[in-house]
Order: structure tokens, then C-alpha cells, then sequence
């Protein structure tokens, strides 16, 4: 028997209220909060973990002042290193230096060592304390924005070393280098201390000292 139209369509109302009473769920993001789950906006940048903007590399004096190899303004004199006179021991030069300057030690008690700024640069030391018989006598210098006393500097002519210096300047012959030269010169005030130029066969500043005699004209320096 065929169910009649009545019965047909009470059935239908009961299986749309059925329908009707699920819950419908029309947002994803509300159904991610709901299950506990973080949802990631796809149109949100990715972190950053670089700068927006380049930046510069480090200059040579900012890294130097970073390692601690660069002395302060008018710390080198004739008559030495800041409050480290030449003749102090060398924890007086440790302390003006106020960083790390190593522990050498000598070949024999007495000898010939220098204290250098720690880490050393791989192309070898840009200045360096010499200490021999227990005593600070020496400062050498190889870069070329540490000044010398009066201006000098690496790099520089000899002719502006003259020019620098007038009538103060003993040229004597390089040891080893044909055409090259030291360049001399002593305290203007009377003092012991003495100002060395060394030049290559160009006539162009390579390196410099100043210090006390004899260990100022050591050309081997502690070799």
C-alpha cells in the first residue's frame, strides 16, 4: 500500500528539521580557533631575520678600536705611552695600554720581548711594545692611522717627513734595502727619546718607531 500524500509530507518536514538542527559552519577561521588550532594569514609577510636596509661594513680604524689596537690621540710621545714612561716595567705598560696585550716571555731572563694588542691582525701587528732588561724602551708602529709625535705617519714621503720635522732629520742608509732610508729624529726638547722613519726604495714611510737608544736603532728590532 502506497503511503498517503498526508504521511509523505509529515516525513519531509521531520527530515528538514533534522537538517536544520546541525550546526552550519560558513568561516575556516573560526573553526581552526574552535579545534585549537593557530591559523597563518597566507598574505602576512614572513619574519624578518635580516635588516630592510644594508649596512655598511666596519672601516679599519672601527675595527682596530674593536680588537683594542688603536691608541688613543697623543698617547705616543717621546717620552712614551701615556702614564708608561720608557724605563717602566711592563705591567705599567699593560695598564696604560688598559686591554689585552699577551704573555710573552723572554728567551733568557732580561731579554728582548714585546707585548702586542691580542688578537693579532692576520697580516701581522699594527704596534707593539718592546721590553728589554725588564724595562719598556720601545714603541713600533706599521699602520697607518696611528700618529707619530709632530704628524708622521705611514705612508707618508720622505720629502714630507722633511717638511714635518725641518732640520731635525738625520738620513742614514737602509740595512737591507738599497735606496731606501731611517730618517732619525730626536726629541726637540732635549729628551732621550728618539723618533725612527723607516722607508722602502721609494722614499715612502713603511714603518716607524720611537723609544729610547740603544734599543730604538735595533733594526731587527728583538730578533
Amino acid at each position: 500500500m502506497k503511503p498517503s500524500i498526508p504521511l509523505a509530507a509529515a516525513a519531509l518536514v521531520l527530515a528538514l528539521s533534522a537538517c536544520q538542527e546541525r550546526p552550519q559552519t560558513t568561516d575556516p577561521a573560526a573553526d581552526s580557533v574552535a579545534s585549537g588550532d593557530a591559523m597563518t594569514d597566507p598574505a602576512a609577510p614572513p619574519p624578518l631575520d635580516q635588516p630592510e636596509e644594508d649596512v655598511p661594513p666596519a672601516t679599519a680604524a672601527d675595527a682596530a678600536a674593536a680588537t683594542g689596537a688603536m691608541p688613543a690621540e697623543g698617547a705616543i710621545t717621546f717620552e712614551g705611552f701615556g702614564p708608561a714612561a720608557f724605563g717602566a716595567d711592563q705591567e705599567q705598560v699593560r695598564m696604560a695600554w688598559g686591554r689585552d696585550l699577551g704573555e710573552p716571555t723572554p728567551s733568557e731572563p732580561g731579554g728582548c720581548y714585546y707585548l702586542m694588542p691580542q688578537p693579532q691582525p692576520s697580516d701581522g701587528y699594527r704596534i707593539a711594545f718592546m721590553v728589554e732588561g725588564d724595562r719598556f724602551s720601545r714603541i713600533d708602529v706599521r699602520a697607518d692611522d696611528i700618529v707619530a709625535p709632530g704628524g708622521g705617519r705611514v705612508g707618508m714621503s720622505a720629502d714630507e717627513i722633511e717638511a714635518l720635522y725641518p732640520g731635525r732629520v738625520e738620513r742614514r742608509p737602509h740595512k737591507y734595502v738599497e735606496g731606501a732610508s731611517y730618517l732619525r729624529i730626536p726629541d726637540e726638547a732635549g729628551g732621550k727619546g728618539v723618533l725612527l722613519f723607516a722607508t722602502d726604495e721609494h722614499g715612502r714611510v713603511t714603518e716607524w718607531r720611537i723609544g729610547v737608544p740603544p734599543q730604538v736603532d735595533y733594526v731587527e728590532g728583538c730578533s
